[in-house]
């Protein structure tokens, strides 16, 4: 049986607000809510899954390889001057 999420799971998921998710919507750029009964709306699991691979994948096509992450970030105590 298909899975759903219904908006605050969505909002969360995405840390978006529902202004954002419905705007993006409107463009064409997240993937539109399913009706689950007469006030009942829900994104599919597997949509939602598969939307983020894309993502990703427009993202290292865009940039070439995803780069690694920094295994050092300097605390600010080492960028002071002496």
């Amino acid at each position: 049986m298909p899975k759903f999420l219904r908006l605050p799971a969505v909002m969360e998921r995405y840390g978006l607000p529902r202004s954002t998710l419905y705007y993006q919507m409107t463009e064409g750029l997240f993937p539109r809510p399913i009706n689950l009964g007469k006030r009942a709306v829900g994104w599919s699991v597997d949509e939602l899954d598969a939307w983020d691979i894309a993502r990703a994948a427009d993202r290292d096509a865009a940039v070439g390889e995803p780069r690694p992450l920094a295994t050092h970030r300097p605390a600010r105590a080492e960028l002071a001057p002496q």
